[in-house]
């Protein structure tokens, strides 16, 4: 279970990513933020957001148009 759960359905890039990135950093080290959104380009922002910040993208998945993703944050 997250820690913390962002709901950025209905917004598009790159809002998404924005409010993760603040968002994150409310999530005590090593927890957990889970991301809801619903546009199609985060698929591959939150990976390489994940990337750039040394965050680990621990799930990603799609159900019925909403894209989830469940990053860990670095130590």
């Amino acid at each position: 279970m997250p820690d913390t759960t962002l709901d950025a359905t209905g917004l598009n890039c790159p809002l998404p990513i924005l409010k993760a990135k603040a968002a994150i950093k409310e999530v005590p080290s090593g927890g957990t933020l889970e991301v809801l959104a619903t546009d199609p380009g985060t698929v591959a922002d939150f990976d390489a957001f994940c990337r750039a910040t040394g965050h680990e993208l621990l799930e990603t998945g799609e159900d019925d148009g909403v894209y989830r993703f469940v990053i860990k944050s670095k130590s």
